[in-house]
C-alpha cells in the first residue's frame, strides 16, 4: 500500500488522500517502514514520530514545502528494495528515511545511495553500513547496532555478573547485538541461541529457556523487538526464571510494549534493565516537549522508534533550512547534516567519520511512573560521547 501525503496537510490532520496542491518549491522525503504484518505497530510508531515532528515544524521546513511518501516494506528485504527503487526512480525523492530492520536496510541502501539520494537511517544501523560500506550520503539518527548492547555488556561488568546466557533472532541485527554485548562483557557466556526470524518468526521459546535455565548462568541477555519481545517476556515469567536469572535486554521492552505488559500483569518486566541513547525522562527542553505532546496525542509514553523518527525529521529540517531548501547542492546539504545542528531529544551529539552518532548511552530501568503507568527511568550514564567500533574501517574522514 502506498501512502502519499503532503506534510503540511498531515500536520493539520487532513487524510493521506487529500488533494491539496503541492508547491513547486519543495523537498520530497520517502519513508520506508513496516505498515503491514504484525510488525506494523513499529512502522506506525515511526510515522507517529514523523507526524509529530512535522506538526511541530508547522508543516514546512523553513519556507520549503514538504511532501512525504510512505512505503510499506512488508517486513521483507525484497519488498523494501522494490519500494526503494520506486522512491528513487518513479517518485524522485530527495531523501529517504525510516527503515526499521537491518536486513531491509542492507537490501535497500544500494538503490538509494547509488541513485544519488540521501538516506537518513531512523533505526537500523547494521555494522556493514558503519564500516567498509559507509557512504557520504548516509546518516543515522539512531545508533550503530553494536553500541547499545556493548553498553549493556559494560553494565553487566559493573554489576558483577560473571556468567551469561544469550538469545537473539537469526538475522543481521541479531548477530550485531550478540557481537556487541560479547565485545564488552568480561564474564563467561554459558550459551547462546539464534532463533528463526522473518514473517514466520519463532515465538515459542520453551526449548531455549530450558537450556538457559540448565546452563547455570546468572543472567540472560536478549534482543527481541516487536511481538517477539512480548512473547519472550511472558514465557520467561511463566518458566519461573524471573527469580532465578537476572534479566537484561536491548530493544525488547519499550514504550509500545510496556502498556501491554502492564495490562497483562506481567510484573517480571518491572525492574528490567536495558541500555539506550534516549529515555523519556531525559532532562532537556526538546525531549520534554516531544514526550508531553506525544502522550497527549497517544495516551502513552513514546518509544525509541518514535523518538528517532522525530529526530530524523528535525535533522533533515536543519539542513533544509540552512541551505534554503536546495537539496540538489549535495555538498552543502551533506555539510549541514554533518553538523547535527538541531535540538535532539537525546541532547547534543555529533557525527563520527562514518556518519553515525557520537553520543551518550544510558542504563535504564522499567519502573512505575508517578501516574501509575510503567515507563523507563534513567539510572546512570554508561558511555559519554562515544562512537562505534566500526568507524575505523570507514574510509571517510
Amino acid at each position: 500500500m502506498i501512502r502519499k501525503i503532503l506534510a503540511g496537510a498531515l500536520a493539520l490532520g487532513i487524510s493521506a488522500t487529500a488533494t491539496a496542491a503541492i508547491a513547486a518549491d519543495k523537498v520530497k522525503i520517502g519513508v520506508i517502514t513496516t505498515l503491514t504484518t504484525p510488525a506494523a505497530v513499529l512502522g506506525a510508531e515511526q510515522m507517529n514520530g514523523i507526524n509529530l515532528a512535522m506538526e511541530h515544524l508547522g508543516g514546512k521546513m523553513g519556507s520549503t514545502e514538504v511532501e512525504i511518501i510512505a512505503e510499506d516494506d512488508g517486513f521483507r528485504p525484497d519488498i523494501g528494495k522494490q519500494k526503494a527503487d520506486k522512491l528513487v526512480s518513479q517518485d524522485d525523492v530527495d531523501i529517504v528515511t525510516g527503515i526499521i530492520w537491518s536486513h531491509v536496510l542492507l537490501a535497500s541502501k544500494k538503490s538509494i545511495l547509488e541513485g544519488g539520494k540521501f538516506l537518513i537511517g531512523a533505526n537500523a544501523g547494521t555494522s556493514h553500513v558503519a564500516g567498509k560500506e559507509c557512504h557520504e550520503n548516509f546518516f543515522s539518527s539512531s545508533w550503530q547496532n553494536d553500541m547499545v548492547p556493548k553498553a549493556l555488556g559494560e553494565v553487566l561488568n559493573q554489576r558483577g555478573v560473571k556468567s551469561l546466557y544469550i538469545m537473539a533472532p537469526n538475522y543481521a541485527a541479531g548477530k550485531d547485538m550478540v557481537a556487541g554485548v560479547k565485545s564488552s562483557f568480561k564474564g563467561e557466556v554459558k550459551g547462546e541461541d539464534f532463533t528463526k526470524w522473518g514473517k514466520d518468526a519463532q515465538l515459542d521459546f520453551s526449548a531455549e529457556l530450558a537450556k538457559a535455565s540448565a546452563s547455570g548462568a546468572e543472567a540472560i541477555f536478549v534482543f527481541y523487538p516487536g511481538k517477539a519481545g512480548g512473547a519472550f517476556l511472558k514465557q520467561f515469567g511463566q518458566a519461573g526464571l524471573a527469580g532465578k536469572m537476572q534479566f537484561f535486554n536491548v530493544f525488547s521492552v519499550d514504550g509500545l510494549s510496556l502498556p501491554k505488559f502492564q495490562a497483562g500483569g506481567i510484573k517480571s518486566v518491572l525492574g528490567a534493565y536495558d541500555t539506550m541513547q534516549w529515555s523519556p525522562d531525559l532532562d532537556n527542553a526538546a525531549n520534554k516537549k516531544f514526550v508531553a505532546d506525544y502522550r497527549a496525542k497517544h495516551e502513552r509514553y513514546p518509544s525509541f522508534y518514535a523518538a528517532q523518527a522525530y529526530d530524523a525529521i528535525n535533522l533533515i529540517n536543519s539542513a533544509v533550512v540552512a541551505t534554503g531548501g536546495n537539496v540538489k547542492d549535495k555538498d552543502a546539504f551533506r555539510a549541514e547534516l554533518k553538523k547535527a545542528n538541531y535540538k535532539s531529544v537525546r541532547g547534543d551529539y555529533s557525527y563520527g567519520n562514518n556518519h553515525f552518532p557520537v553520543q551518550n548511552y544510558y542504563l535504564r530501568q522499567v519502573v512505575e511512573g508517578p501516574d501509575g503507568k510503567w515507563t523507563h527511568k534513567t539510572v546512570s550514564t554508561v558511555y559519554e560521547a562515544t562512537g562505534d567500533d566500526h568507524a575505523k574501517d570507514c574510509a571517510m574522514k
